[in-house]
Parts: structure tokens; C-alpha cells; sequence
């Protein structure tokens, strides 16, 4: 943690060092945490009712302090060529799912969905925990428990927003059988550091299904990407960012109307929001949910058709994972082809390339004196070393030049 410790919540915001997951709500059994969305920097945790530094969960459970893989995550039985870039994975599939309606109205073929569906339907699980628009301020996501295929479609899409799936896993621990979460690589993180804190907890999760991510804009994106296209904040009954065709488009639907309005493509709304991301993201050495059992992504390593219904890159790490796929396929949810381990590689090169100068940008902070999080079992060194000359100074000295423009150094008031 570079010179300095972090030993309460309080203290990993006041870093910058969350990643909002929201797992410290979960895990105060006194209920002294409060999420707030603060608007140019995401869900945050506040503290209510004073110090309670006796108590380790908030911080135990928390991926923006520690992310770390076991010491015996790369098995022989693992694709090794993968491993140190991308972590443990078992196989590679690309497909889509079989409901051409799941399939249209989701981000990358709907594959997540579907097999939520497959778990609820043919599985056996209680239901899915995962993230959905707040139907009060649409610009802003709230967490949902869907049990039903309807409750599953009206809440497909990416939401490149804050989210906080690991605020609601009471539902999981109360569900009475196993359950689905969906969440971005660092929520799943927060369920599995939550799960080893709670027995009950750890019994209901049936599976944990991980989506690519490559940054969570503040909600101040959203915003100036609706005002930069002329939209009142106060007019919108609904924002799609993605979905309706791949990759689709960010769109609205105003309110007193039916119809969508697209504003910008997939490509010019994410070129938009990606400069909100906070500062916590860029040191994220996990963009493909490497804790989960499954992770669903974007095949982008091939020119995408007009009027592409949607494909998704489908990882499969655990053994839980394996089998609820091949089930899947079985029951005719889901349509999977294998694909070569390269086809990753070349679908998302600049998440790996985000990886290799993650160790360059820790290093600087920790030179600065400035708190790090503790990562184990992603390699940095090995590939910041495969970058090239210019990526690699790029990493230690665009880092020192925000630490000292941005005053990183010192922390939030």
C-alpha cells in the first residue's frame, strides 16, 4: 500500500482506491455503510455512526484493497498460452443465444442472458442478481433480482454506468437454493472475497457469470453525452447504451414516446465515455473477470456484418463453468463453436496491452508514495516487459505526470 496504510473505507476512497462493487455494504453487519453516486466519480461507500476500525469485513471483502489469484491458478489443465495474459480459462467458445429476440435486444448475442435463463429454467436456481436501470433516474443503474425470462429481457444491455451488484447479496444469502450473479470482473471479485467471509452466502451462489470490462464511467458521462447531443435530463424515460443489434447504439427513449432515438454509435458513445473512468479503473489488472466461471464478451477480431444480430466470446474457468455450458448447449439455449485461443487475443489486444502497463503505473505510485492496491497472480512484470519501449515509459511517465497534476499525492478531503 506505498507508504501509507488503508485500514477503514474511509481510507480506500479517500485514495481513490474503490472500485464500487458495493461488497463493504454487504459486509457491515452493523449497517454502517451508505453508497452514494457521486457523480464525478461513481458509487462510493460513506461511513455512518463513527469508527469502527475494529472490525476488518468492509475491508476484507473489498477487490479495490487486494486482488489476488491462488498460487495454483495456472494448472496444467488450464490453455497455458492465455494464462498469464488473460488468467485461468478451460475454453474459449464464440456464439450467441438461440431466442433471436434475447439474442437482438442483448450488448454481444445475449449470451449472458441466456444463460441466466438456462440456469433459472432448466438449473434449478432461485434467480439472477444482476444490474438494471433505475426506473426514477434512468441515467443511473440500481441492482435487481430477476426470477422470470421477462424480468430478464427488460434488463438487457450494457450499462456503462456505476453499478454496485454486490450491494444486494443478502438476496443470494436469503434465496433458499443456489443462484446467478452477473457482474463486471471486479464485482465478482467483491462475491468471492464476501463468500469466503459468509458460509450462507457461499452456499447460494450456483454460478457467477463475468462480463469483459474495460472501465466504469462516472455517471457525469452519461450526462454530457446526453447534453452534448441536446437531450434534457428531465425528458428521458429510458437510455440503451448498447444492445438492439451488435455492437447497437447508444439510444434514448423519451418520455410520452414508444419509439428509440439513436444518438451515436457503440464506437463514438464509448469514445465519449471512456475519458470518465476513474483513476481506480486504469490500475485494474482484471478486464475479463478472471475470478468468475464464466466470462461473456465481444469477438471483435473480425469486421462486424450490417445488421449483426450479436456473437459473444464465451470463456469458461472453472469446472462449474464447464458444465453448465455444455448443459446449455444441450438444452438448445445457447449456440457455441470452439475457437482457437488466439481469437481472444485478437478480439480484445488492448485490454492485454491495458495489463502490461498496469505494472508501470503501480510502480510509479509506490516511488510516489502513493497507496497501491496489493495484485497477485496477473503477471504485470511479465507483460509490461512484452511492451513496446514507448508503451512501457508511457506507463511510468504518464503516471507520474497525473500523480503530480492531479495532486494523487494527496488525498480527497
Amino acid at each position: 500500500m506505498g507508504k501509507r496504510r488503508i485500514e477503514s473505507v474511509a481510507d480506500v476512497v479517500k485514495w481513490r482506491l474503490c472500485l464500487g462493487c458495493g461488497a463493504c455494504a454487504y459486509a457491515c453487519s452493523e449497517g454502517k455503510i451508505e453508497l452514494r453516486d457521486y457523480q464525478d466519480q461513481g458509487i462510493r461507500p460513506l461511513m455512518e455512526g463513527g469508527d469502527c476500525s475494529s472490525c476488518p469485513d468492509c475491508i476484507s471483502v473489498c477487490p479495490g484493497v487486494e486482488m489476488a489469484h491462488p498460487s495454483d491458478c495456472q494448472r496444467d489443465r488450464l490453455i497455458r498460452e492465455l494464462a498469464e495474459g488473460w488468467g485461468p480459462i478451460l475454453e474459449v467458445w464464440e456464439g450467441y443465444a438461440s431466442d433471436s429476440n434475447l439474442r437482438y435486444q442483448g450488448s454481444s448475442g445475449g449470451m449472458a442472458s441466456a444463460l441466466s435463463l438456462y440456469c433459472i429454467e432448466k438449473g434449478d436456481m432461485q434467480g439472477v442478481v444482476h444490474v438494471g436501470r433505475n426506473s426514477e433516474e434512468p441515467y443511473r443503474n440500481v441492482t435487481v433480482f430477476s426470477r422470470t425470462r421477462s424480468q430478464i429481457v427488460s434488463t438487457t444491455g450494457s450499462r456503462y454506468s456505476p453499478a454496485s451488484p454486490c450491494d444486494s447479496l443478502t438476496l443470494i444469502e436469503n434465496a433458499g437454493g443456489p443462484c446467478v450473479f452477473i457482474g463486471k470482473p471486479c464485482d465478482v471479485e467483491g462475491l468471492r472475497k464476501a463468500q469466503l467471509l459468509r458460509p450462507a452466502l457461499e452456499k447460494n451462489v450456483g454460478v457467477a457469470i463475468g462480463i469483459f470490462c474495460a472501465g466504469t464511467p462516472s455517471t457525469e458521462g452519461t450526462r454530457d453525452l446526453l447534453a452534448e447531443h441536446d437531450i434534457d435530463l428531465q425528458d428521458v424515460e429510458e437510455i440503451r447504451y448498447r444492445g438492439k443489434g451488435w455492437p447497437g447504439w447508444f439510444s434514448v427513449r423519451l418520455k410520452g414516446r414508444s419509439d428509440w432515438k439513436g444518438l451515436a454509435s457503440y464506437a463514438e458513445a464509448w469514445g465519449f465515455l471512456q475519458k470518465y473512468r476513474p483513476f481506480r479503473c486504469y490500475l485494474c489488472p482484471d478486464s475479463t473477470s478472471e475470478f468468475a466461471d464464466i466470462s461473456c464478451g465481444d469477438p471483435w477480431y473480425r469486421p462486424i456484418d450490417k445488421g449483426d444480430p450479436g456473437r459473444s466470446l464465451v470463456l469458461v474457468r472453472t469446472e462449474r463453468g464447464r458444465r453448465i455450458i455444455a448443459g446449455a448447449m444441450e438444452a438448445g439455449y445457447v449456440q457455441l463453436t470452439a475457437a482457437k485461443p488466439d481469437v481472444l487475443i485478437s478480439s480484445q489486444s488492448e485490454l492485454l496491452r491495458k495489463r502490461g502497463a498496469i505494472g508501470g503505473r503501480l510502480l510509479t505510485m509506490r516511488v510516489f508514495g502513493v497507496p497501491t492496491p496489493r495484485v497477485r497472480g496477473f503477471s504485470l512484470f511479465k507483460n509490461w516487459l512484452r511492451l513496446s519501449t514507448t508503451e512501457k515509459l508511457r506507463s511510468v511517465v504518464g503516471t507520474a505526470k497525473r500523480i503530480t497534476v492531479r495532486h494523487y499525492r494527496r488525498p480527497l478531503s
